[in-house]
């Protein structure tokens, strides 16, 4: 059985959980990792090659951006144009179809897939938001995140000036209505105020009620749990008062990552171009013979 062959670009959060998943893929094997410092190979990458450029690595099938959402789309430019598919876990809602239309053009001129914005949400809540809108065509439905780590956020709050670490929770207030409760250590020399400022003014905070507290470590504080409660009400046909609910309890950055391997081997099944996740037939992710998976799941 021919493996399809991993380049990890990255290796925080997302990135560690990736190996692990590749790992436990039986149609997966690591490439090798890319990071910004190739000299700085922590012991459980030892078996891998680590370099600064996926250039350097050999017969890579597709590369799985672990990196903060606002580089995501330079490197997928790059690694799209040498012919290799992409995916990532994009998550700022509202430059999803601004980036699928960058990507998709790159994509197509180079015959490559490239999947975006494939994490837990969006990602899969984005198709489970899609079949409930199938179920109840005429109706509402709510995303209640958390309480818990936000990564994408969190990785945000890290790159505001004078910020030495941080941690950004997510704490549903209900309706789909959310708290950000972020809690940092500062740089010394810089003004707790300011920075706080900062923070309330980035994309990411400024339409949510949020709150920033200074703390002496932010380590103490670290749990990467976190969920999501998505609930839809209305209408099948003239039947009015449906109510479906979909809950989950997860470890963020596992999930992310599983999601991101899943949607890799659909890669393979699609056409150049971009894709979300609402665009690729679900039996795609899923690894085994179509006809058992069929029989299986159906």
């Amino acid at each position: 059985m021919k493996k399809y062959r991993v380049a990890i670009v990255g290796y925080g959060n997302i990135g560690k959980y990736v190996l692990e998943a590749v790992l436990a893929s039986p149609d997966f094997e690591v490439a090798g990792i890319i990071r910004r410092d190739p000299n700085n190979i922590p012991a459980e990458l030892k078996p891998y090659k680590v370099t600064d450029s996926i250039t350097k690595l050999d017969k890579v099938d597709v590369a799985i951006l672990a990196t903060p959402t606002r580089s995501v789309e330079s490197f997928a430019k790059e690694i799209l144009a040498l012919g290799i598919n992409t995916v990532d876990s994009f998550d700022i809602h509202g430059g999803i179809v601004n980036l699928r239309r960058s990507l998709d053009a790159v994509a197509k001129a180079h015959n490559a897939v490239s999947v975006i914005s494939a994490g837990w949400d969006p990602g899969s809540d984005s198709v489970v938001r899609a079949l409930l809108e199938a179920m109840v065509p005429k109706g509402i439905t709510y995303t209640n995140f958390g309480p818990g780590m936000s990564m994408g956020h969190t990785v945000a709050v890290k790159a505001i000036d004078g910020v030495k670490a941080a941690l950004s929770m997510t704490i549903p207030v209900g309706t789909g209505i959310h708290r950000r409760m972020v809690y940092i250590e500062v740089k010394d020399g810089y003004d707790f105020k300011q920075v706080a400022e900062a923070i309330k003014a980035d994309d990411y905070f400024a339409h949510d009620d949020t709150h920033v507290t200074q703390v002496d470590s932010v380590d103490n504080l670290l749990d990467m749990g976190h969920g999501v409660n998505l609930v839809r009400k209305g209408v099948s046909g003239q039947t009015q008062n449906q109510l479906i609910a979909f809950d989950m309890k997860i470890n963020n950055p596992a999930l992310t990552a599983q999601v991101l391997i899943a949607v890799a081997r659909a890669s393979f099944k699609q056409k150049p171009g971009a894709y979300t996740m609402i665009e690729l037939p679900v039996i795609d992710m899923l690894y085994g013979d179509r006809e058992e998976l069929i029989k299986r799941l159906v």
